[in-house]
């Protein structure tokens, strides 16, 4: 462990360490923040008469519409000149939600993604290829001072660029690597149709999130590279990358470091909380962060937490996988559901590979859900060299399928088996929906 004093903390201790950097934070928000001020007098809470975490429902919440509302500086806690680091969203949705952080915040924001970068199996002497996009995205830059942190030797390779990548990893041989699972599957994909076994490279770990992804593409991921492939946390609202990650002993649910994020699992619906274990919406309140604290902040994430202890020895609560989040979650003909259901009926099928988009269109007043996926090479060359067969397997596989999507969508959809490599290859973040509804 990288703080093990810290990562195994009895529950008790942890509770008065988060009591007391709470009402720090409380007293942080309300004297340099109208906006919270504002919130708390409405009401009634002072700091001074806070009591801590047994009044943490008597917080307001805070929205990504709140800060968009206050961009750029409204929610800053800090002074400008104290500021040493913007980071911001893509702001595809409209104004990005802009955050910033003072000289303690980065080294912070350090310590976790360190922190998480020995949880996944990292170690001191490490090359560690980061494949995570540099810029306001807080991915790659968050990461990085993490490896630096504890003395990595670190390829900050950024995202895209598949072919020069994969050359980086089999001349330089990191022992770890970071990025998006859809992209670090495209790397390995490169690698092969080059002639290139990503199994046979020195890669041991892998750090993959920033976007959704289930337990059938780590099987992919772990498979193709021949690597333990953990699932990491993060959004730049709360810190970014670090807030939560997986061990490489057990990967049964991601450790929060609590220390410094107090997290919450919520009935989106009613607010209210929902008990441990329970499918619910995330919500973190920071308890060290100074240029930019929030409080409740309703993250869109859907996932639930446990407090049992970790056979890896950690005490820190653990989250879930994330389902999906709020704004990923699509409505067909009433139905509710997210890619990543999706997800796990085509990636247990191995005909299939693990690339796949879906395409909602309008088909007169009714909506039309069309999921795009690609064959695997294997079976896609045995069903083209079938003059006999070939059309009958495609259908039998094509039946089944839509069988499985229907039975677990509870929805009627149309499926497109496709030829490899007919799929645009991810350079980041996998685009997964494509929703014409809009247009």
């Amino acid at each position: 462990m990288f703080q093990p004093e810290i990562e195994k903390m009895r529950r008790d201790e942890l509770i008065q360490l988060q009591n007391k950097r709470l009402k720090n934070v409380i007293e942080r928000v309300y004297h340099a923040v109208p906006f919270y001020r504002e919130k708390f007098d409405q009401l009634k809470i002072h700091p001074d008469r806070f009591k801590g975490i047994g009044e943490l429902d008597r917080l307001p919440f805070t929205t990504k519409s709140d800060l968009r509302e206050h961009y750029p500086f409204g929610l800053f806690a800090a002074e400008m000149e104290e500021v040493v680091r913007l980071h911001a969203s893509s702001g595809t949705k409209g104004k990005p939600t802009l955050v910033g952080y003072t000289q303690r915040d980065l080294e912070y924001w350090s310590e976790v993604c360190a922190r998480a970068i020995i949880t996944a199996g990292g170690r001191i002497g490490d090359r560690f290829h980061n494949a995570y996009g540099y810029g306001l995205f807080t991915g790659g830059l968050g990461m990085h001072y993490g490896a630096e942190r504890l003395g990595l030797t670190i390829i900050p390779a950024s995202g895209g660029n598949r072919l020069r990548q994969a050359m980086l990893v089999e001349d330089l041989q990191p022992r770890g690597i970071a990025g998006t699972p859809s992209f670090i599957l495209s790397l390995g994909e490169a690698m092969i149709q080059a002639g290139k076994d990503p199994r046979t490279s020195s890669l041991e770990y892998g750090i993959f999130g920033a976007e959704p992804w289930t337990e059938e593409l780590r099987r992919e991921l772990e498979e193709m590279w021949d690597i333990h492939a953990v699932d990491i946390y993060g959004l730049s609202e709360v810190i970014g990358p670090g807030v939560a990650v997986e061990c490489w002993q057990a990967k049964e649910g991601l450790h929060i470091a609590e220390d410094h994020f107090l997290v919450e699992v919520i009935d989106p619906d009613t607010l209210e909380p929902v008990p441990e274990g329970v499918l619910g919406e995330l919500v973190f309140t920071t308890l060290t962060k100074e240029a930019m604290p929030v409080i409740r902040y309703r993250t869109g994430d859907l996932a639930s937490i446990h407090r049992d202890p970790c056979r890896c020895g950690r005490t820190h609560a653990r989250m879930s996988r994330v389902k999906g989040r709020m704004d990923d979650m699509l409505i067909i003909r009433g139905v509710n559901m997210f890619p990543s259901e999706v997800e796990a009926c085509l990636l247990s099928q191995p005909e299939l590979a693990p690339h796949y988009q879906l395409v909602v269109e309008k088909e007169g007043a009714l909506d039309r859900l069309i999921v795009e996926v690609e064959m695997a090479q294997e079976f896609a060359s045995a069903v083209e060299g079938d003059l006999q067969g070939g059309d009958e397997k495609r259908e039998t596989l094509r039946g089944e399928l839509l069988e499985k999507l229907q039975s677990t969508l509870n929805l009627k959809c149309e499926l497109q088996l496709l030829p490899p490599q007919t799929l645009p290859r991810s350079q980041g973040k996998a685009v997964r929906i494509v929703d014409r509804r809009k247009r």
